[in-house]
């Protein structure tokens, strides 16, 4: 099984992290409902809960485990660490397994891999799509990027299914695992039809998190490139 690569992952985990400050809403204004056909005031609710929950989220915490997911389920590439989201647009994915980093506060956008004694920089609007930028900004609400479904029950959790609306996103669907009202998994599928999972364990809401968390400084002889280099 193979680590992660930082830099193929980079775009689409920061677009997703917009996506999980809408799933630890979620979780924070109430669970999925139950399995059934298409029900139109099923999916009205699981929207009212994600813009509820937003609106009364400033940040989260959570230790989490990523695996991209071949066709039978079984897992080809694995990932760890802890991650901290706070609003308005800084968030910070901490791998432990393999040692890697992803920054940003809320302009700049750090990738930092010890192995290869690199750190790249983008800018936060030249790399994420207008409404994952705006959901972290809290600019936007749900309905504005996204049809939202009740996805009903399955695998012991009741689901939430995210549809982006714009073509400019980096994901075709995503399905949001709630055990009760903590977020438990979330299920991306890309454009080219690869799925990858993330569980999450621990996850704190509304916690005091330091500026110092979404700031990177590189070290000493790490080679530097990007708009930040300058």
């Amino acid at each position: 099984m193979r680590a992660v690569p930082l830099a193929r992952i980079a775009r689409p985990l920061a677009a997703l992290t917009a996506t999980l400050l809408l799933a630890a809403a979620a979780g924070a204004a109430g669970a999925a409902g139950a399995a059934g056909p298409a029900d139109p005031a099923a999916d009205a609710a699981a929207l009212a809960r994600l813009e509820k929950g937003l609106a009364n989220l400033d940040s989260v915490r959570a230790e989490f485990t990523q695996d991209l997911l071949a066709a039978d389920g079984t897992s080809t590439e694995h990932a760890a660490g802890t991650l901290y989201l706070r609003k308005p647009g800084r968030f910070r994915w901490d791998y432990s397994q393999p040692q890697q980093l992803i920054v940003c506060d809320g302009t700049i956008l750090w990738l930092y891999d010890p192995e290869l004694q690199q750190a790249t920089s983008r800018r936060v609007r030249d790399t994420l799509s207008q409404t994952p930028a705006m959901l972290l900004s809290g600019e936007a609400k749900v309905r504005d990027g996204f049809t939202v479904h009740d996805g009903g029950k399955g695998g012991g959790l009741d689901w939430i299914v995210l549809v982006p609306k714009a073509d400019d996103t980096d994901f075709r669907e995503i399905r949001l695992g709630f055990a009760g009202e903590l977020l438990r998994r979330m299920e991306f599928a890309d454009k080219l039809n690869q799925r990858t999972a993330i569980e999450l364990k621990r996850l704190e809401r509304n916690l005091k998190l330091p500026d110092s968390l979404f700031v990177f400084v590189a070290p000493p002889g790490v080679d530097v490139i990007g708009p930040a280099a300058h």
